[in-house]
This record gives C-alpha cells, structure tokens and sequence, in this order.
C-alpha cells in the first residue's frame, strides 16, 4: 500500500477548552434570593399580624422614659419624706423638752411663791408676834421603813434674839387597838438619844430619820423644844408629806392652837 492510498479515519473525540466555573455565582445569586424572600415574608407577615407594631414599640419606649422619671421622682419624694420625717420627730422632740422645763419653771414659781408667803407669814407687818414655836412638819417615807421628818422652828416675837435649844418630839396613835406613845428614844432606837440641837435668828428647818414600831398607826406629833431656859410643848397632826416637797409648803394643822410653856 503506496501512502498516498492511505487514508487517515477522522477522531471521534473533540477537544474543548474549559471555561470559568460559574456554580458558586449561581449558589450565592440563590442564597440572596431566598434571604430577601425570608424578608418579604416577615415584613408581609409583621404588617398583617401586627400593622401597628412600629407605633406600640415607639409607646413602649415612651412609657418606659415615663416610668424611669417617675421613679426617679417617687426616690426624690420618699427622701423628702424621710427628711420631713425626721425634722418632725425633731420638733416633737423639743416641744416635750420645751414642756418639761416649762412644767419644772411652774414648779419652781409655785415653790417660790409658797416661800413668799411662807416668809410674808413669817415677817410680814401683819403677822402676830410669836416667840418660839412650831411652824410645820411633815413625815416622808423613806426605803428599808423608816420615816423621815422636816420641822420649822419660828420666832418673830424679837428680831435680834437668836433662838438656841434641842427639839425631840413623840408619836401618839394606835397600835393593837390601843392608843400608844412612841417617845424619842424608841423612834430612834435608842432609849438616851440627845435632842436634835437647833438655833436660829427667824427660822429653821430641821430633818431627820426615825423608825416607828411595826403595826403602830400615827395621828399626832408632840414636839418639845428645850431652850435651857423654858420648854415649849406644841402638838400638831401627823402629816404626810411628798417626797420632793419642802416642809415650808406643807403646814400641819396645829392641835393645840397655842404652845404651852413652862420654866424648867
């Protein structure tokens, strides 16, 4: 076989150049197609479902600026309260305060006026001329039993005159349904007890503690003043007294209206 009798067989296969990969454009064209269709449908949905929901989420945000200024104004009202609170409790405070001084100032007025009269009784121009004698007393209980006593001496009969002497005095009253006397030495426990020594120009208050027997119920004081010279014998009522009392503003009532004397 001469070559120019053979023939070539045409090729079967072709050969094409490749061109660009274009999926990945495709895949991304479809994932924007279905993200836009998910946003068509959920603005389609939300302006169907809820077509006013742009207006509640503005008065949402509203109310909630309102409620913050009104609690921050309820915290500003509740520390005026507080403030209010406190500065009335203050005011209350001093008012009692104010109360008390001014119920201790009538006090002490009241005890001041009983001592000007106590002294215009004494001093006064008016007031009878008397030499020694019993002005008041009064008995105060005291703790553990005891009783203790506050007697006013006066004089007004001479002004320049000292009166110098030793007072003691009995409890006359009722113990088991008999009446009984209980003497200076028994009150004091002590049978040869001294007088209680006083001296004074006008007047003078003399105190002291005695005991009285258990069950014995006292009426009256029989008080004895011993100048040395003379004695002078006074019965007056048993009186009780306060505690914070003064034995000038509390007179007892005198028994035997005028004192008896007599040379010793």
């Amino acid at each position: 076989m001469t070559p120019t009798s053979r023939q070539e067989t045409p090729s079967r296969y072709r050969i094409v150049r490749a061109g660009p990969d274009r999926r990945p454009l495709w895949l991304g064209l479809v994932l924007l197609a279905w993200i836009g269709s998910l946003l068509a449908v959920w603005q389609l949905t939300r302006s169907i479902a809820a077509p006013r929901l742009p207006e509640v989420s503005q008065a949402l945000g509203q109310a909630e600026g309102t409620l913050r200024r009104q609690g921050s104004e309820l915290e500003q009202l509740r520390q005026r309260a507080a403030i209010l609170e406190k500065s009335d409790q203050i005011t209350r405070d001093a008012n009692k305060q104010v109360q008390r001084t001014l119920a201790e100032r009538e006090e002490e007025i009241a005890g001041l006026r009983a001592d000007v009269a106590f002294y215009e009784r004494l001093v006064g121009a008016t007031t009878p001329r008397k030499g020694l004698n019993v002005h008041s007393s009064q008995f105060i209980r005291e703790a553990g039993g005891t009783w203790r006593y506050e007697i006013v001496l006066t004089q007004n009969l001479n002004r320049a005159a000292v009166s110098t002497g030793r007072l003691k005095f009995e409890v006359e009253g009722v113990q088991d349904g008999k009446l009984a006397v209980v003497d200076w030495g028994r009150l004091h426990q002590k049978q040869d007890a001294a007088g209680q020594a006083y001296s004074f120009r006008y007047f003078q208050q003399l105190k002291g503690s005695v005991m009285l027997p258990a069950g014995f119920t006292p009426q009256r004081v029989r008080v004895r003043l011993d100048t040395g010279d003379k004695t002078v014998d006074q019965t007056l009522a048993w009186q009780v007294g306060d505690a914070g009392g003064d034995a000038r503003a509390v007179t007892s009532t005198a028994v035997a209206a005028a004192a008896s004397q007599g040379e010793s």
